[in-house]
C-alpha cells in the first residue's frame, strides 16, 4: 500500500508529524537532524543523525513487535519517515533505569555506573515550559496525566516488559542499556500501546567492555562526534539483527 503525506500537523524537537491522505487513523513521522539537550538549551544540527536514528528505531520496533509488544509502527518509508498509528498520547514520559547515571547518580550522591538491584521506573510530566518535571503517581493523577492508578501501574508494567526485551536486544551486540524513556498513547480502540521512538536520543547506551558512551551524552557532555556513536550502534544492530 502506498501512502501520501498530507499537511504538517506538529513539529517537535526530533520529528515532524504529518497527516496521511485518505488515512485518518495514521500519521507520518519524519526524523530530523536536530540535536537538543537540557530542555533545548543546547542545540545543534548533525547531518545524517535523523536517518541513523530512524534506522535504529525501526529495527527496535520491529524487534519489539516480534516479542508481542504492541507499537504504533506500521511501515517504513524512504527518507527517514515512518507511517504510524495515530495515538492519543499520554502526557507522561516513563523512564526505566538499570544503571545509575547522569543526574540521578548526582542527585543521590552515588557513583555513575552503579548497577541497580532491580530497575527503577519513574514518571516525568511532558510540558516543555515546566522542563518535563519528575512527578509521583499521585501528582500524575492530580495533573490528570493518567486516568487512575491502574493505568499508571499498566504503564510501569509495559515499560518493564519492554526493558527486559531491550536488555536482551542490546546485550546481544555488547551494549549495556543504562536507562531510557518511553512514551505511550491510546489507539482508536482505547488500547495503550508504545509510541514515539527508541534510539540513542532517548537511551543511554554504553559499550559493555569500554563503557564508551554511544548515545546523546556525547552531545550533552562534549564527549566526541555524536554521529560516530550513533552509527556504531546501528552497525552492530545491522550485523546481528539483519533479519529484522
Amino acid at each position: 500500500m502506498s501512502y501520501e503525506l498530507g499537511v504538517l500537523l506538529y513539529e517537535g524537537k526530533a520529528k515532524q508529524i504529518y497527516g496521511v491522505r485518505d488515512h485518518e487513523n495514521l500519521v507520518a513521522q519524519k526524523f530530523k537532524d536536530s540535536l537538543t539537550a537540557f530542555n533545548a538549551q543546547k542545540k545543534d544540527e548533525v547531518s545524517g543523525k535523523g536517518q541513523t536514528n530512524f534506522e535504529i528505531a525501526t529495527k527496535i520496533f520491529k524487534y519489539l513487535e516480534s516479542k508481542n509488544v504492541d507499537t504504533h509502527f506500521v511501515k517504513k518509508l524512504p527518507e527517514a519517515c515512518w507511517i504510524t498509528k495515530k495515538l492519543d498520547m499520554i502526557p507522561l514520559e516513563v523512564v526505566v533505569r538499570n544503571v545509575l547515571a547522569g543526574s540521578t547518580a548526582k542527585k543521590f550522591g552515588r557513583e555513575e555506573g552503579e548497577i541497580l538491584e532491580k530497575p527503577l521506573t519513574e514518571f516525568f510530566y511532558k510540558d516543555d515550559d515546566l522542563g518535563d518535571p519528575f512527578v509521583s503517581d499521585e501528582q500524575a493523577l492530580f495533573l490528570k496525566a493518567a486516568k487512575d492508578l491502574d493505568e499508571l501501574h499498566q504503564l510501569k508494567k509495559l515499560a518493564l516488559v519492554i526493558n527486559r526485551n531491550l536488555i536482551d536486544f542490546f546485550s546481544a551486540i555488547d551494549i549495556t542499556l543504562v536507562d531510557f524513556k518511553l512514551e505511550f498513547g491510546r489507539n482508536k480502540e482505547g488500547k495503550i500501546i508504545l509510541g514515539d521512538e527508541i534510539s540513542p536520543d532517548s537511551c543511554r547506551l554504553w559499550d559493555k567492555t569500554s563503557r564508551e558512551k554511544l548515545d546523546k551524552d556525547r552531545f550533552r557532555r562534549d564527549l566526541g562526534p555524536v554521529l560516530e556513536g550513533y552509527k556504531e550502534v546501528l552497525s552492530r544492530i545491522e550485523k546481528h539483527w539483519s533479519h529484522l
